[in-house]
């Protein structure tokens, strides 16, 4: 399953969005959704944190009192990409919600920002805006479905980021993953746009090296992002891949990224090129996978 450890707890110089309440309207336990269960725990150490355990694998870290507080090391990692991005509000598409948190934080951290979240599951979202407070006019759009279909529905040019961060148990779903799927994802994006993909890889990083070599067909600019352990070979866990045709803030992150409570290595383009070397670019299937599920399709902007 993704590797996503709470670290050692840090907290952002940043500013606050408008705080929600510290206590959950949902109590901590265990809860039916569409795709099976939720398990929302407590943080033993923080009564206004709340682990969002989905199908047996952690997938959030919400504060109900601090939205900038971003415990797991891949969602620290993505917070750091946000923050060296150009100032000002942003548009960005989330690829995935389960607890927000990173929808959350971007509008804490940059007022006037435009999001949408796509979700496939229902049941979930609704669970989210009930027991977390995701308040409708905050700037965050939630639309239950499918999430490639959702991408699809998005105008050429829309977004300034794109973050996937969508699971079927500890497997990104292969349409997420695709040359064609990488071309929509052009499509949408601003030209000086940033992709932020999570990977959950296994120590030979196939998946994400396959993903990688699959980018390059269409991004100028590929990176990536991980525990120097696990680049050596010594561990599963999360990998962070970054696309853009536009330059990456590469300096400074790479500097974020070492000073970090949990150190990680960005992987530069020219070694990204690499690594990657002799990979075919994934594509979809000659037919399409009628049986995947897709979800509801209704809107329900928060």
């Amino acid at each position: 399953m993704p590797d996503r450890r709470p670290p050692a707890r840090t907290r952002r110089a940043t500013n606050r969005g408008p705080a929600d309440s510290a206590q959950s309207a949902v109590p901590a336990g265990t809860h039916p959704i569409d795709t099976g269960e939720v398990t929302l725990t407590a943080d033993p150490g923080d009564p206004g944190g709340w682990f969002v355990i989905v199908n047996g694998v952690p997938s959030s870290y919400v504060h109900l009192g601090d939205p900038t507080r971003l415990d797991f090391e891949y969602v620290r990692w993505t917070g750091d990409i946000l923050d060296h991005l150009p100032p000002g509000p942003l548009r960005v598409a989330h690829l995935g919600g389960a607890g927000c948190t990173l929808a959350r934080y971007v509008t804490a951290t940059r007022p006037g920002s435009r999001q949408v979240v796509f979700e496939i599951d229902g049941a979930l979202v609704d669970l989210v805006r009930e027991g977390f407070g995701l308040v409708r006019g905050r700037g965050i759009g939630v639309r239950i479905g499918d999430a490639r279909a959702g991408l699809a529905s998005l105008r050429d040019g829309s977004q300034d980021v794109v973050i996937r961060d969508a699971f079927t148990g500890n497997r990104v779903p292969e349409h997420l993953t695709t040359l064609e799927f990488a071309h929509d994802l052009v499509r949408v994006l601003d030209p000086s746009g940033v992709y932020v993909a999570n990977v959950a890889d296994r120590t030979e990083q196939r998946h994400a090296r396959a993903e990688a070599a699959t980018l390059r067909e269409v991004f100028a600019h590929v990176a990536l992002i991980a525990e120097p352990s696990q680049l050596r070979g010594r561990r599963y866990g999360n990998v962070l891949l970054l696309a853009s045709n536009a330059d990456l803030p590469l300096d400074g992150l790479t500097r974020r990224l070492a000073s970090g409570a949990v150190r990680a290595r960005l992987v530069l383009p020219d070694r990204v090129a690499e690594l990657v070397a002799g990979l075919r670019p994934l594509r979809d299937p000659a037919e399409p996978d009628d049986g995947r599920p897709r979800g509801r399709t209704e809107d329900t902007s928060a």
